[in-house]
């Protein structure tokens, strides 16, 4: 049996110029947000909880939970609603089709009954109102004449519902069933986050003219703005009040986040205490999404970063935590209990066994990722051109490397760990060696290559092709000499990998198969491992030589014994939404798996 021990959470996905959402649950401490199809449930105060709601057919874009926590309405790029229970498995109440495009924002009604939804669709429908249950209309919503960013619902009776967007305008509306009341213009750019306080006696709209104006939460009347003095400097993307509707918290595009005070009459919003973020101050440090939950104050940072500050001390210093935002495409298991995960747009990250993110490694060429391997105190990486990187790995930090340019795009990369600098670099037409950072020679091997691997010793050498042969090589100083061709898969080669002492390799292809070798006679030691129904991506083996792990594009990965029939496997299904790219074991009863949906997982294995 397989367990899912711990899940490394991806994080929000964003989107340069635009604010995004993140909502929550008072009650549970809970937090949601979306990356690709999937919706994220986490909770603040345990960072390695997290669930995954994978239902969406396209891109979600808003998740929110119900008044009373129950239910959670989640929206997507397609213009769909689902409503599903927070228990047991996620249960489907509800699918609406709301919008002809994407959803923006979505809020429910204080008594849960109604969703109001904003976004973007075809004529005029921006804006839709609808009963949970029945999805039939509570109103119409006219005035606006382009996409509708953010829409609010007046948390007290009598109910009214106010919306903004790209046009402009703020608008209000009465109801229900709601039919328009008024419009204000006084913004001069995008008007990206509107909020209610949570007492219903003002509402605050914020916007990329650098402003956030509050109006009366019953008439719609303008009261006041923020104060400029000590201002935002760049477009506001998000605001959130405190529970006590005195404050509220603003985060902008100049990397800063604000915590205003309200006076009671509405009128002036002055600055109480700016956050100043924590990173590097480059494009990623740009706040985009903002939330105050209980005591947390939770900014979200273009990059990615989720920091939870205090608000009871918003000087000390925020728990921040993060994540990959891609297809997690290469995963390495480094000595103790570190993992280190790369996706193709260039970023790495360590995490650790039971404490989750440790902290993203920077290099100095932020260049995509393709192929990593990480071996003791070095890492090297190819990416989607020529160059090869071989960086030094110290505590946290990389070295400096020069590109190898190896002349062709890299396929596959194996390093040699107990020969000096020793590393094999596969290309389309043959292989690269390399020492340290010269090329030793560029062999042409006279038939496309899609996989390779070298011996610890660097001795021996196995290259896996388009046809699916595996040709062994014995290694002499800088040349290659072909000792026999294994002929068994029925299509293309695309991992081969030695076990720990050497004494067999596996290995997989594109039609579903993996086989296990015998080194020595070159005979198969494991035959029939054909439980996957997709390409196998990755392969990993334990350290103590008894059993084999595959992943697949069929979102699956397999762990199989060595000395048990291929029948007896152990089978984690839909592991990771998308497909499995990466997968490794920590020790013998711990497997780590990584995959497009941009988490990383671990798995507890019991024996059979």
């Amino acid at each position: 049996m397989a367990q899912l021990a711990e899940t490394y959470a991806c994080a929000p996905s964003t989107e340069r110029g635009r604010g995004i959402l993140i909502s929550g649950d008072p009650k549970s401490n809970a937090i949601l947000y979306c990356n690709g199809r999937s919706v994220i449930m986490r909770y603040l105060d345990k960072p390695l909880e997290v669930s995954v709601y994978g239902e969406h057919g396209y891109q979600a874009t808003v998740a929110r939970f119900s008044p009373n926590g129950e239910w959670v309405a989640s929206a997507d790029v397609s213009g769909t609603i689902r409503i599903w229970g927070t228990h047991n498995d996620f249960v489907l109440k509800n699918e609406f089709k709301v919008l002809s495009g994407r959803i923006d924002d979505l809020q429910w009604s204080p008594d849960g009954l109604r969703i109001v939804a904003s976004g973007d669709g075809k004529g005029k429908s921006f804006v839709r109102a609808f009963m949970w249950d029945s999805g039939s209309n509570v109103g119409e919503f006219d005035g606006h004449s382009r996409r509708v960013l953010s829409c609010a619902f007046k948390p007290t009776r009598p109910f009214r519902i106010v919306t903004c967007g790209e046009d402009f305008l703020v608008n209000f509306y009465e109801g229900p069933p709601f039919k328009f009341k008024l419009s204000h213009r006084d913004h001069s750019n995008f008007v990206n986050c509107i909020r209610f306080s949570p007492d219903g006696s003002k509402f605050i709209s914020v916007s990329s003219d650098k402003k956030g104006i509050i109006y009366d939460g019953k008439t719609g009347e303008k009261i006041g703005e923020l104060s400029s003095e000590d201002g935002h400097k760049g477009s506001i993307y998000a605001v959130s009040w405190s529970p006590d509707s005195k404050e509220v918290l603003t985060v902008s595009a100049d990397k800063s986040a604000k915590i205003w005070e309200i006076a009671d009459d509405g009128k002036l919003g002055t600055v109480k205490k700016t956050l100043q973020c924590l990173g590097s101050g480059g494009v990623d440090d740009m706040l985009v999404g903002c939330l105050w939950q209980n005591d947390h104050l939770v900014t979200v940072s273009l990059g990615g970063t989720i920091s939870v500050y205090a608000a009871s001390d918003p000087d000390k210093s925020p728990v921040c935590f993060s994540g990959h935002m891609k297809n997690v495409s290469s995963l390495s298991v480094l000595q103790g209990k570190a993992i280190l995960s790369s996706s193709y747009d260039g970023l790495i990250i360590k995490w650790i066994q039971g404490m989750g993110y440790s902290g993203k490694l920077v290099r100095k060429e932020n260049a995509q990722i393709k192929c990593l391997i990480a071996a003791e105190g070095e890492v090297i990486s190819s990416g989607f051109d020529n160059k090869v990187y071989r960086n030094a790995l110290l505590g946290d930090q990389f070295g400096d490397a020069e590109p190898i340019d190896v002349g062709s795009q890299p396929k596959d990369l194996s390093l040699a760990h107990l020969s000096p600098g020793l590393a094999l670099v596969s290309i389309d037409s043959g292989v690269v060696m390399l020492r340290g950072s010269t090329i030793v020679s560029t062999i042409n091997l006279g038939f496309t290559v899609t996989a390779a691997t070298i011996t610890p010793d660097g001795s021996e050498a196995i290259v896996g092709g388009q046809d699916g042969k595996l040709h062994i090589y014995s290694i002499t100083g800088d040349t290659l000499t072909e000792e026999t061709v294994l002929e068994k898969h029925r299509g293309a080669i695309t991992v081969i990998c030695y076990s720990p002492d050497v004494s067999m390799f596996a290995s997989g292809d594109s039609n579903r198969e993996a086989v296990v070798w015998d080194r020595v006679s070159r005979e198969v030691k494991l035959k029939n491992m054909l439980y996957h129904t997709a390409r196998i991506n990755c392969l990993a083996w334990s350290p103590d030589n008894t059993m084999v792990a595959t992943g697949s594009l069929d979102t699956c990965v397999i762990i199989y014994e060595i000395e048990k029939p291929a029948s007896s496997r152990i089978t984690i299904k839909g592991a990771h939404l998308g497909g499995v790219y990466g997968v490794g074991f920590i020790d013998e009863c711990s497997v780590v798996s990584s995959g497009e949906d941009a988490c990383v997982r671990v798995w507890r294995l019991t024996p059979q």
